[in-house]
């Protein structure tokens, strides 16, 4: 690879974000700052991408796949994170059990012709500077918030830990609900390029709620 671009972790510790990254296509699923997202590994290709992104910068860019393209080459969205390699593990059936901790998200600039099984491309972190900055949480949002999920969960028939969501960080479940959640990939795609966390906030509080209503057979307030 060529092409280097630095970030910074903490006041000491330098590392890089690769502008050729491969890319692992996935449908339905994004990648945020500062999260972490397990992957299981099987297709020959993309073990062959893993071990080289062991012995290079250690970052994969997480992509979502859109409609179009050809064959085992489906079109991509514009928009990616990068996520550095956290964990590894192999299984006995030859598996790999991987982590990737998101770092920045990436504008899509070009793809490579190159050998590779696996695809390789140009991207642009410039878009997404505040990425490297530490998140903020507008606690005051919160319980209002808490309460629209409630709804939606109710609605949905979906269950969570709601006297252990109150001890996390609100950015921290803004963001995990936009990877995990069951929203849809259009829906995905839009949580991804919200500025940060606090918009992301208030784009994720208009989509449940427009649920809510379309459920209700309203329209949103």
């Amino acid at each position: 690879m060529t092409g280097i671009e630095p970030y910074f972790l903490g006041m000491t510790e330098t590392r890089i974000l690769p502008l050729e990254l491969p890319l692992f296509p996935l449908g339905g699923v994004i990648l945020l700052p500062g999260e972490s997202l397990p992957l299981n590994v099987f297709e020959p290709r993309y073990l062959n991408m893993v071990d080289d992104v062991r012995e290079d910068y250690g970052h994969i860019g997480i992509i979502q796949t859109i409609d179009g393209g050809e064959g085992d080459k489906p079109a991509l969205a514009p928009f990616g994170c990068a996520g550095r390699l956290e964990h590894f593990e192999e299984t006995e059936d030859g598996r790999y059990l991987i982590a990737l901790r998101g770092v920045s998200r990436f504008r899509l600039e070009e793809e490579l012709d190159v050998p590779t099984p696996y695809r390789l491309a140009k991207v642009s972190y410039r878009e997404f500077r505040q990425d490297l900055e530490p998140p903020v949480d507008r606690e005051a949002d919160r319980e209002r918030f808490i309460r629209l999920l409630q709804a939606w969960f109710n609605n949905e028939g979906m269950g969570l830990n709601w006297e252990e969501i109150m001890n996390v960080p609100l950015h921290n479940i803004v963001d995990q609900l936009a990877m995990n959640a069951p929203f849809s990939p259009q829906e995905k795609g839009q949580l991804l390029v919200s500025e940060d966390s606090a918009a992301r906030l208030i784009d994720m509080e208009e989509i449940i709620a427009g649920r809510l209503a379309s459920a209700a057979g309203g329209e949103p307030n």
